[in-house]
């Protein structure tokens, strides 16, 4: 009768003696794998706050969700997820775990979620991270990292959201992410750190998603005018990262602890620096200029990581990896285009278009110029100058000291400006003589060289002529004498002889 008074469903699952239920009203035991006071739900494994310092031998392979968080683990022993082939999502937070080892990871390769938060972790091996191929958030927060090795992410081609947030880390390498692709990267976490030194040009040239999602607040930064004018640039572009943390981005004022003043409040600080600065550094979107010889790097910046992208070239080719027909450009791996050696025919508009699961056909444009380098002057050694003007002026003296001064051809001499006793009283003597200086019973001197007057012939009308006699073999080959009129003789003085 008892059966009769409850609902139909219960009714017959207690009369039946069938259920979820034991005869005490308990839930039934969990699986025979199930490690001790750990819960297993379907796929579920929760052996979270139980104060664990190993982890148990024994793990249910339909788990795809494990949670160890909040126990006492030190240490993970090589190729412990082997049974957990369906393992997606792996809690190791609030932990005591000082160092990782080689293998720790190596059967995770489905692995999409790794917490390894509030940890004592010191440093991140090369090997630490082997076998996450296809995990997509690492949380490394909070813990004492101050070192992490150059290839530490080398094997997270797939990672999207990488927090590094709460270290101690006082620098890192932007130019190669530490081995860390930037394909499909969005987030990185770098705040709260000790980071002292930031590579500016390194910053500029990440994509802009990223630039979107770099998180670089509370930390002890320069006060660089080119970080600053570099992060004011994203503050007005609207980078979330700057934006929603814009006044707990410090810088240093005097490099020491106590001198930490406001990035975007203290303009005092850099009212001194020239907006100029950046310029070379983070162009304007699509616009770029770039010396013939440079390498060159574009990426594709659209809102999200792209899963695909391709480019067209200025000659209106296709490219897509690994590279372009003539091998000069080279599509990535991550899907931005590199140029070795820029040349006069890379100049123009270079188009991407990128898709992927959160785009829908998007496109970046840039427009390349490239200027040809201006030809140096050939510069002298100054040494070299200085001997070989000593050298010449050597030779000057020598040839001033030994040369004579008068051989051949100088036996022309110039006309004597006064003339001597004897030249004048010949002159005269030949303006009174009645016979032709050309008569054939004279003969004229060999180096006599006399300025006369000889008067008028037949057919010249009484004129008056000059004639330079006397020897001018050299000077005029022909052997003629040069006369000169007396209607140019007037203007001897001044404009010289016309000689017919």
């Amino acid at each position: 009768m008892a059966c009769l008074l409850l609902p139909a469903t219960l009714l017959g699952l207690l009369c039946t003696g069938s259920g979820t239920f034991d005869h005490e009203g308990f839930p039934p035991r969990a699986p025979r794998d199930c490690p001790g006071r750990c819960v297993c739900t379907a796929d579920v494994l929760s052996c979270a706050g139980l104060g664990l310092q190993s982890v148990p031998a024994e793990l249910p392979a339909t788990s795809a969700d494990l949670d160890l968080s909040h126990n006492a683990l030190r240490r993970l022993r090589p190729g412990w997820l082997a049974p957990l082939g369906r393992l997606h999502t792996l809690r190791l937070s609030h932990n005591e775990l000082g160092v990782l080892g080689r293998g720790v990871f190596s059967n995770a390769s489905g692995l999409r979620l790794l917490d390894l938060s509030s940890n004592a972790l010191r440093a991140l091996g090369r090997h630490d991270l082997d076998g996450l191929r296809a995990l997509e958030k690492l949380f490394l927060f909070n813990n004492r990292l101050a070192h992490l090795d150059q290839h530490a992410f080398h094997s997270l081609g797939a990672l999207s959201q990488l927090y590094l947030g709460y270290n101690k880390l006082t620098s890192f390498s932007f130019g190669h992410l530490h081995g860390l692709g930037t394909v499909h990267l969005r987030t990185l976490d770098l705040s709260s750190n000790q980071l002292g030194h930031i590579p500016v040009p390194e910053l500029a040239s990440l994509p802009a998603f990223l630039k979107n999602g770099l998180y670089l607040h509370n930390n002890p930064l320069p006060c660089d005018c080119r970080l600053y004018h570099l992060l004011q640039r994203w503050h007005q572009r609207g980078f979330s990262a700057v934006r929603n943390f814009e006044r707990e981005y410090m810088c240093l004022a005097f490099r020491v602890p106590s001198s930490r003043v406001h990035f975007f409040e203290h303009s005092r600080v850099f009212e001194n620096c020239s907006a100029a600065t950046t310029h070379d550094l983070e162009q304007s979107e699509g616009q770029l200029e770039v010396q013939m010889g440079q390498s060159l790097q574009l990426h594709c910046n659209t809102s999200a990581p792209a899963l695909h992208v391709a480019w067209v070239s200025p000659q209106h080719e296709l490219l897509l990896a690994p590279g372009s027909q003539d091998g000069s450009i080279v599509v990535l791996a991550d899907g931005s285009l590199a140029i070795g050696s820029v040349q006069a025919s890379h100049e123009g508009i270079f188009v991407c278009l990128a898709t992927g699961p959160h785009l829908h056909n998007q496109t970046h444009e840039y427009n390349v110029s490239v200027h040809r380098p201006h030809p140096e002057p050939e510069v002298f050694r100054t040494s070299y100058t200085t001997l070989l003007g000593c050298a010449v002026g050597l030779v000057l003296v020598l040839l001033y000291l030994f040369l004579p001064p008068c051989r051949g051809c100088c036996r022309c001499r110039r006309w004597p400006r006064t003339p001597s006793p004897l030249q004048e009283l010949s002159a005269q003597s030949s303006v009174l003589s009645t016979t032709p200086p050309d008569a054939p019973s004279r003969k004229a001197s060999t180096h006599k060289h006399v300025v006369f007057l000889e008067p008028g012939r037949r057919g010249l009308n009484g004129r008056v002529q000059l004639a330079i006699a006397e020897d001018f073999d050299l000077c005029n080959p022909g052997g003629l004498p040069l006369k000169v009129s007396s209607e140019s003789a007037s203007s001897m003085g001044s404009e010289g002889p016309v000689m017919t």
